[in-house]
């Protein structure tokens, strides 16, 4: 053919193979957001993680899809009137709620959810796990203990690899005391072949800070299991939302 028909020449473009252009999904999914939904928490929530989310958007999210685009306002008047997440986790525990939470799904749904937190969090001491540092412990502490009425003394009983035996609740008291009998907690490390201890109470008065008699007895409980070759790696306090390590703050 003569080059001057080739430049005139027009061929039929091809058809488009639809298996070169793959549907977005991400589009589908963004259609059901609303128009700001690069804003939307939905959104945020799974491209940036909950971090990019405040309490009352992250609860809106679970109260989402009972009770829709009210849900946000719901939610940030619960905080408004509990407080806190963590009164509002408290306030389920009522024989009756207010508001939303008269609603037995409701309060099954939000229950479900916090025990759900705590359950997560409670997973890097699970039995066999390592105790590393008193991090590990804090969260864990405040967890078991920290929203109880009445104090209690308790232990994580560790092996030579500093895992996991057992967490036990030792001794439990009044309001703002307890009593700690040295010959149990020995008694205690030795039938479970402990080869160390990391030591908990809690402070229902809300005071994270140890006392002098809370020194005083950790002191002496270490010195006593140093006879043994136990070692007591800490003594950490805890309230509902604090907690305290004395080998952080230089008592041990």
């Amino acid at each position: 053919m003569p080059n001057s028909l080739l430049k005139n020449h027009s061929m039929p473009s091809a058809a488009p193979d639809a298996r070169r252009e793959p549907i977005s999904h991400h589009i589908t999914l963004r259609a059901d957001l609303p128009n700001d939904h690069d804003e939307h928490p939905l959104t945020r929530m799974c491209e940036r993680g909950a971090d990019a989310l405040d309490d009352s958007e992250l609860l809106a999210l679970v109260l989402r899809p009972k009770l829709g685009e009210a849900a946000p306002a719901h939610a940030r008047q619960l905080l408004s009137t509990y407080g806190s997440l963590h009164a509002l986790r408290g306030a389920m525990e009522l024989p009756s709620g207010t508001g939303i939470l008269r609603d037995a799904e409701m309060r099954a749904t939000l229950l479900a959810v916090f025990a759900l937190a705590e359950r997560s969090a409670l997973l890097p001491l699970a039995r066999g796990a390592p105790y590393t540092s008193a991090h590990d412990a804090r969260r864990y502490f405040e967890l078991r203990l920290g929203r109880k009425d009445t104090e209690v003394f308790a232990a994580l009983f560790l092996d030579t690899r500093h895992r996991l035996i057992e967490f036990r609740e030792l001794f439990f008291g009044t309001v703002n005391s307890t009593h700690v009998y040295f010959r149990e907690v020995l008694r205690s490390a030795m039938s479970l072949n402990s080869a160390a201890l990391v030591f908990c109470h809690n402070h229902p008065s809300g005071d994270v800070r140890p006392s002098d008699a809370d020194i005083e007895i950790t002191r002496s409980l270490k010195r006593l299991l140093d006879l043994v070759d136990v070692r007591v790696l800490d003594h950490i306090v805890v309230t509902a939302t604090e907690s305290a390590s004395m080998v952080e703050l230089g008592l041990l």
